[in-house]
């Protein structure tokens, strides 16, 4: 009899602790997490998602035609959409951040612990936050201000802006088009490494680009089709 009930309350407990984390799913209509909730996830299709302040989701956050915004100090396992843009307000964490079209924007002391990704959009990180591992798109600027990258920096066709400090702990990699066509449409990429910033790995130019490195800025070297001697290089805060 004994075992019988412990048995019971291990399932009452179980059902307790799945009744405390919803999993919450939406086809065509956006979703809210209120401010200290916490979750499973939160899907929808055609619709935004909004986390909000001090919530936590245990589980994914994903849309296919919306935004993501993810209030501060929260706490999530991963965010992605198709068709939208993605912001993690001040203090998120987070394991991995991507969207296919629509850009992306980490507010400052917020920290990635995985990989950041945009297919065509622009991805900023404010001061004090932190992409542990790879940070890339293929269309889209992108802008690290006195924020942190642990492993490599890549765009295709984006101006890149490392500044007031910013750290690339790999490689800056400016890569090739896929298409002839498109390589020669695209503009030379814009890339910029102001006082005090640092590319600790080598900035590897797969294609033609246009380099500025501040006096005050550290490089662990330019390769392919850029070298240091092709570097403008500047005094001020920008060139």
């Amino acid at each position: 009899m004994n075992r019988i009930i412990e048995r019971s309350a291990r399932v009452i407990g179980t059902a307790l602790i799945v009744l405390s984390l919803p999993a919450t799913g939406n086809v065509n209509k956006s979703i809210t997490i209120d401010n200290g909730a916490t979750a499973k996830a939160a899907t929808s299709v055609n619709g935004n998602i909004t986390v909000g302040d001090d919530a936590t989701l245990s589980g994914r956050i994903a849309t296919t035609n919306g935004a993501v915004r993810v209030g501060k100090r929260a706490v999530i396992r991963s965010a992605e959409t198709v068709n939208g843009s993605i912001r993690l307000g001040t203090g998120v964490r987070a394991e991995a951040i991507k969207t296919v079209n629509g850009g992306i924007r980490i507010a400052e002391n917020a920290a990635v612990s995985g990989t950041v990704r945009a297919v065509n959009g622009n991805i900023e990180l404010a001061e004090g936050s932190r992409v542990s591992r790879k940070l890339s798109n293929v269309n889209g600027d992108i802008g690290l201000y006195a924020a942190e990258v642990g492993g490599d920096v890549s765009t295709v066709s984006g101006d890149v802006e490392i500044m007031h400090g910013a750290v690339v702990s790999g490689d800056l990699i400016i890569e090739r088009p896929g298409r002839v066509r498109q390589a020669l449409k695209s503009p030379k990429p814009r890339i910029v490494v102001g006082p005090g910033s640092r590319v600790d790995g080598v900035i590897r130019a797969e294609r033609d680009i246009e380099l500025y490195l501040s006096t005050r800025a550290k490089v662990g070297g330019v390769a392919g089709k850029a070298s240091l001697a092709d570097a403008v290089r500047f005094d001020g805060e920008r060139p």
